[in-house]
């Protein structure tokens, strides 16, 4: 399997509000950069979004390190939340929120081996200070839209 990093990251402009999220794809020398948004959203869709969005865009099943900043994110995989959420039928009855993107999260992460991991977001790290470029820029762009 191809070994690839994942860098992902969201944005909201109030929340919610108009939001963007953003994913760097990065296998050897190419990168790849994705963005977009949603009118009306919040931040936490939006970090789920960028993750769900850069494994939709891999060509064949691969070996991938996913990293943001979002512990939200991350912390649902590394401390097995989402198997729970899966067990229970991705009900909102326990709380869960936006259980239609874990869902469609967790399909993709059956076809890729995804390792999870967080980094410290606004800390100089040079993609993820792009990614949150990319997701801010998406939102701004939303936000100042007269449609």
């Amino acid at each position: 399997m191809k070994q690839v990093s994942l860098y992902t990251d969201g944005a909201c402009r109030g929340n919610p509000g108009p939001g963007g999220w953003g994913a760097i794809l990065v296998y050897g020398k190419y990168e790849k950069e994705l963005s977009g948004g949603e009118i009306e959203t919040t931040n936490n869709r939006m970090e789920l979004l960028g993750a769900i969005k850069g494994l939709e865009a891999l060509k064949e099943p691969c070996c991938v390190t996913l990293q943001s900043d979002s512990k939200y994110l991350v912390d649902a995989y590394n401390e097995g939340w989402i198997y729970a959420w899966r067990d229970k039928g991705w009900s909102k009855s326990g709380g869960l929120k936006n259980p239609d993107l874990w869902q469609r999260l967790y399909e993709l992460t059956e076809i890729h081996r995804v390792t999870f991991v967080w980094i410290k977001g606004h800390n100089g790290h040079p993609y993820n200070e792009r990614c949150d470029k990319l997701a801010t820029s998406y939102a701004d762009s939303l936000e100042n839209s007269p449609f």
